[in-house]
């Protein structure tokens, strides 16, 4: 799972002094993405407490984590061309103060809306963050040191994305002054002083090369659409699907066209556009495109509803929810250790496998959730839990590098940012959709037993996620290694 600036290799202007880089500047950018990632799924157990607090419906409480993710991608390349304008480590210490101030704003909120917009705010935030931290560990560390370093970053990322829930259960749990789900946000306001002051103290100023010019219509443009998309999807079921939900799904498409053409204009005059255009010549890098928005929209989905089915649907406190969870991250542990070797074995195929065995662990979750009577045990979950978990540990940090390694070199810069854009915006598509199947199951006015099968319907849908990143492993062209093999 990476992130990069989508520019050419930054200048060692400004670096760590000869002696080296300061002990703490690692685990200073680790714990600056680790936090921003585990809000993005720490919210999912706090969503039937925080639902009734706010009186919150049920398109709030998907805006809640697609809000987050859509700004996030959204931002994301921008974002990362401020920091070669400006400086990464200003960009860092901006981003991660925002994401402080956006979690004391989720954190006092009183209707949903507002939480909303909070979220959106702390996406903004992130997406001025993640992406000077590659760039500043990819300048400071050097030669083996680096590539520690980059499998630091993947597995701090997967991390908090498994282990999110677990840490919102025990907070709500704590109920520390009684502050509840609020308690999710509000944990992040130490973290936040702690990582800007540390910030302060251990990581060197460093900026790209050359002068790159913002290009803020392109950005524009591409958030619009990624808005129209998203926003018919999410609040279309519950008005009953009227006729400004279909023409803001066609103006997505309008709008896609306009900023493929605002791109060229600019790449042609010789500006610097958001997106280089030519890297979608490239059959590797469309395929692997395709890879990555469909694998991440299986991931927050799946998470959202899981959660919803376990607490209003099983009756768990947001604690044992969050227990039940800590079972992903344990098959998710089991491989991620080893994702490389294995990729490194199977090719692009590393990236099926772990399909494969989403797919067969949501299967069993499924036949389980089926037939779990009322006063059955939920650990009867725990097996197809592990197996999802060791699927997604086998294909998420492998992922992005098997697409990157079959890109032409000349495009890598701009691809990693696309991809990383990608994996944003498959997450909040994801959670778009599997709404529109989740809550038109659930029906208007559930009860706990309508939940099972709201729940199964959903993991159809993630399913067939899974069953079509297989398929689109296939499409993806051989390496050399892998042909003379």
């Amino acid at each position: 799972m990476t992130t990069e600036t989508g520019r050419a290799a930054p200048s060692a202007a400004g670096a760590a002094a000869p002696s080296g880089p300061h002990r703490l500047l690692l685990p200073t950018m680790l714990a600056g993405v680790f936090v921003t990632t585990l809000d993005f799924f720490i919210v999912n157990v706090a969503m039937p407490s925080l639902q009734t607090d706010l009186h919150a419906s049920a398109a709030a409480v998907e805006w809640v984590v697609a809000g987050f993710g859509l700004a996030y991608g959204a931002a994301l390349i921008t974002g990362g061309r401020l920091g070669d304008l400006y400086g990464r480590r200003r960009m860092f210490l901006l981003g991660m103060a925002l994401f402080t101030l956006a979690s004391l704003l989720c954190g006092v909120a009183q209707t949903g809306g507002f939480l909303v917009l909070a979220r959106v705010l702390q996406g903004v935030a992130a997406a001025l963050l993640a992406p000077q931290v590659l760039a500043l560990l990819g300048t400071v560390f050097t030669g083996a040191a680096r590539a520690r370093v980059f499998a630091g970053y993947g597995l701090a990322m997967g991390l908090a994305a498994v282990l999110g829930q677990l840490v919102g259960g025990l907070l709500i749990a704590a109920d520390v002054a009684g502050w509840g789900w609020r308690s999710c946000f509000l944990v992040n306001l130490p973290l936040g002083l702690l990582v800007i002051a540390l910030t302060l103290r251990t990581v060197p100023e460093v900026r790209a090369a050359g002068r790159p010019a913002l290009d803020l219509p392109g950005a524009a443009v591409a958030t619009l659409a990624l808005v129209a998309l998203v926003l018919p999807l999410i609040e279309g079921r519950q008005h009953g699907w009227p006729a400004w939900t279909w023409a803001s799904l066609a103006a997505c498409a309008v709008l896609l066209a306009v900023f493929v053409r605002l791109e060229r204009a600019v790449a042609a005059r010789g500006g610097s556009p958001l997106v280089d255009m030519g890297v979608f010549g490239d059959r590797a890098f469309v395929v692997g495109l395709c890879c990555q928005l469909v694998f991440w929209m299986g991931q927050a989905s799946f998470f959202l509803v899981l959660a919803l089915y376990l607490q209003a649907g099983r009756g768990l406190s947001a604690l044992e929810a969050g227990l039940l969870f800590a079972a992903i991250g344990a098959g998710y542990l089991a491989t991620s250790l080893n994702a490389t070797r294995f990729a490194a074995r199977l090719g692009r195929q590393v990236l099926a496998v772990g399909a494969l065995l989403m797919l067969a662990g949501l299967v069993a979750i499924g036949v389980c959730a089926a037939r779990l009577g009322t006063g059955d045990p939920e650990l009867w979950l725990i097996p197809g839990l592990v197996v999802d978990g060791a699927g997604m540990g086998l294909a998420v940090a492998p992922l992005a590098a098997t697409v990157l390694a079959r890109v032409d070199p000349r495009y890598a810069g701009s691809a990693s940012g696309i991809l990383t854009t990608a994996l944003q915006t498959g997450n909040s598509l994801g959670v778009a959709l599997i709404g529109v199947i989740f809550y038109d199951a659930l029906g208007p006015d559930p009860l706990a037993s309508s939940y099972p099968h709201a729940f199964t319907h959903g993991l159809v849908f993630l399913a067939a996620v899974a069953a079509a990143q297989i398929l689109l492993v296939q499409a993806l062209p051989r390496t050399r290694e892998e042909s003379e093999a």
